[in-house]
């Protein structure tokens, strides 16, 4: 890089001051001319040209101030402030039984947002015509052009690939195998990112939920088959092949009781094996039926050994329980036990503040990093045009 500035690449080193510029107004409010040459140490005529160009490109705005009669003196200074409104991202959240989608500027900001419910059974190109209506219809209520999209990050169930492969997706049909970044990205005309659910809840959860701040976290989405997502120093810890946190499986390693029996109350395999079934038997627990208790404490337990089997290789400082089992009562007290039994440093445990929303908003913060990299970039223009 010192090399290329030295040799006299002025192109490049406009990139650079535009991009300093940029994260200066872009964390604050509206700034004078003579802050921005203070906060980012570049010379004032360097920040006038980098201001100029910013303001063609729609990226930032100049901003009248009203003045205080009579203490004005010499040339009024000039305001500045970044256009969050220049561009937009998308969270989307693809689930078994609904589609969610939230809407931001650029510097995430929700303007809106759509939930909408569908059947689980529906195959692959059903659903994606469910997410294409979802997301033109809090497009259409907030007034907002497709076009204008900057960035949209996606969330689904399953293992998948840096590319937007669903390498393995047993909870959809059709969804293993799916080219799913390469389908969604034909209706977008910006960066389309997908992964896997867990992640992006641990992503959210970070961002804006229980874990903010924290650098080692797991986020459990406990759900009929619990995923797990990680974070390793603030930073999200996917695997190799994108399958990290798939606790889910770790029962067939000693080809255990699967889910259906665990928690069937009748010695024959729940069948159908969903989340309506499930419900049915949280409450049957909760009003004291002694089968669906035991039920629930066989899955319960589970659970728990598959959350220790992670933290027993992560060491996290915190542990972070959503999905349906957020909401059962006592869940954090077993989880609490259990790890100070059999970890050597038991963790925090705490539940999800970020309800239904937490996968669409990690969705969304995805879409916002992408919107980052294209702000912030030195090695290509910071405007799209």
């Amino acid at each position: 890089m010192a090399d290329r500035l030295t040799g006299g690449d002025s192109s490049l080193l406009r990139r650079i001051n535009a991009a300093v510029t940029l994260r200066a107004l872009r964390d604050g409010q509206s700034v004078t001319l003579t802050q921005l040459v203070g906060d980012t140490g570049l010379s004032r005529p360097t920040v006038e040209g980098v201001i100029e160009g910013l303001v063609e490109s729609g990226l930032v705005a100049e901003v009248e101030q009203t003045q205080d009669s009579g203490r004005q003196r010499g040339r009024p200074a000039r305001w500045f402030r970044f256009r969050a409104e220049a561009g937009h991202t998308l969270g989307v959240e693809i689930g078994v039984h609904g589609i969610r989608v939230v809407l931001a500027d650029l510097t995430g900001r929700q303007i809106g947002s759509h939930a909408r419910a569908v059947d689980e059974a529906l195959d692959a190109e059903e659903r994606l015509g469910a997410v294409r209506t979802a997301v033109a219809e809090v497009l259409r209520r907030a007034g907002v052009s497709r076009d204008s999209l900057w960035a949209v990050g996606v969330g689904t169930p399953g293992i998948v690939d840096k590319d937007g492969n669903v390498q393995l997706g047993t909870a959809m049909p059709g969804w293993t195998g799916l080219d799913l970044g390469a389908r969604l990205r034909r209706s977008f005309r910006c960066p389309v990112l997908i992964e896997n659910d867990a992640n992006l809840a641990a992503i959210a959860e970070h961002w804006q939920g229980v874990a903010v701040g924290m650098g080692d976290v797991v986020f459990v989405l406990a759900g009929l088959s619990p995923g797990a997502g990680s974070l390793i120093n603030g930073r999200l810890h996917r695997g190799f092949g994108g399958a990290a946190g798939e606790i889910g499986a770790l029962h067939l390693l000693g080809r255990e009781a699967t889910p259906e029996r665990l928690l069937s109350t009748t010695g024959k395999p729940l069948d159908p094996l969903d989340e309506a079934a499930v419900a049915r038997v949280l409450t049957l627990a909760r009003e004291g039926d002694q089968v669906a208790m035991v039920a629930m404490d066989r899955f319960l337990r589970r659970l728990v050994h598959d959350v220790t089997a992670l933290v027993l290789a992560i060491d996290p400082q915190l542990v972070v329980v959503g999905g349906w089992a957020a909401g059962l009562d006592d869940v954090l007290e077993p989880l609490r036990e259990q790890l100070a039994l059999y970890t050597l440093r038991a963790p925090e445990v705490a539940l999800s503040v970020l309800g239904e929303d937490v996968v669409a908003l990690g969705a969304l913060r995805l879409a916002l990093d992408q919107v980052e990299e294209q702000l912030f970039a030195v090695d290509q223009p910071v405007s799209r045009s």
